[in-house]
């Protein structure tokens, strides 16, 4: 593990001078007891959308309140709603009512001219999940890695219906290229696919959207005579609008990459229809992120793991491969709910993987 502190000064002048007058927020109180310097600190967070992930509203924000609350911050964490507008007008007001940190999720570049004008007011920077330039910290999971179990995702779906790799039909559906963590999601998928020999039959443009997706992959399969032996798909979300389009087709058994494990994605599993999910334990990310934001206040060196490209020190989280077997251990970890996951429909393939609702 690498070690890496800002200078006193940038950490320090967010705690002491805008935590000084700090007060309110959307989301809840500071206590008594937590965090020094914390203590009377407010965390300003901003969440990118709704539809690029469920995990957004249903997990990060929870877990993100919880943390900053229990380390003696007030919170005030917002949802820009998919609009780039939105995402600045609402760090307009969170900066016009004080903050000793924030913990912005990219979307479609608003991050960085936020970024800019926290650091002008002596504020530090945490890139959370998604990386932009000017922030102080990246903390996300281990996003290449992510790839690399995407594409091993494929193969392993390959093996199992007898598909050389170097022969198969593969398409590629990666995720919105504003967004900087698709690059990466796409850099380790390419490298064990393309090592075993598999090249792209077609490549829409990436998107993070089920919709468009689908629209995409429908578009892709014509052109390709109906004929797919695999789909590295970036994300979960964007794999349900592919395997609607294989449904609509009688295409079973094609090799169908994801992540998040949300809902649609474990039932997919359960049912045949996607091969595995990357499952990234929000709560572990959230922690990282929780963490940094206190040693940044606190004035404390950060432990990161690597760099990225442009030098930020970057927090990496451990990414879970999760395929039929184990999709137990999401639910029980409560990162789905068992009710959701085991509907009627789901119920045979719940109980022959061992899902429960305990």
């Amino acid at each position: 593990m690498k070690k890496s502190s800002l200078l006193a000064a940038v950490a320090l002048s967010g705690a002491a001078v805008m935590l000084a007058g700090c007060s309110g927020g959307t989301g809840g109180g500071s206590t008594d007891d937590g965090g020094g310097d914390a203590e009377a600190g407010r965390a300003c967070v901003i969440l990118p959308d709704a539809a690029s992930s469920p995990r957004w509203e249903n997990f990060d924000a929870k877990y993100l309140q919880e943390g900053l609350e229990a380390a003696g911050f007030e919170t005030d964490i917002q949802n820009a709603l998919g609009d780039v507008n939105k995402y600045s007008t609402i760090a307009d007001q969170q900066l016009a009512q004080g903050c000793g940190v924030m913990l912005l999720v990219d979307y479609q570049g608003a991050a960085e001219a936020v970024a800019t004008k926290a650091k002008a007011e002596g504020i530090p920077v945490i890139a959370y999940d998604r990386p932009f330039s000017g922030a102080d910290y990246y903390v996300s999971f281990d996003n290449v890695e992510v790839g690399r179990m995407e594409g091993q995702t494929v193969l392993d779906g390959l093996a199992a219906k007898g598909v050389d790799p170097a022969s198969a039909t593969v398409v590629y559906m990666g995720g919105d290229p504003t967004d900087g963590n698709a690059a990466m999601f796409k850099e380790g998928a390419v490298e064990v696919m393309e090592a075993a020999g598999i090249s792209p039959a077609a490549e829409p443009p990436g998107v993070w959207d089920q919709a468009k997706s689908q629209t995409n992959f429908e578009q892709a399969l014509t052109s390709l005579g109906g004929q797919v032996d695999g789909v590295w798909v970036a994300n979960d979300t964007n794999a349900a609008g592919v395997i609607k389009v294989l449904q609509d087709n009688n295409l079973s058994g094609v090799a169908v990459s994801g992540q998040d494990a949300n809902v649609a994605g474990l039932q997919n599993i359960l049912l045949g229809w996607q091969t595995a999910t990357v499952y990234k334990p929000v709560k572990d990310e959230a922690t990282a992120a929780v963490e940094t934001a206190i040693a940044l206040l606190n004035g404390e060196e950060v432990e990161t793991d690597a760099e990225l490209e442009d030098g930020t020190p970057y927090i990496q989280v451990t990414p879970i491969l999760v395929g039929p077997d184990k999709v137990k251990d999401v639910i029980a970890a409560g990162d789905a709910s068992y009710d959701d996951v085991c509907t009627p429909e789901v119920m045979a393939a719940c109980e022959e993987f061992g899902v429960t609702a305990e």
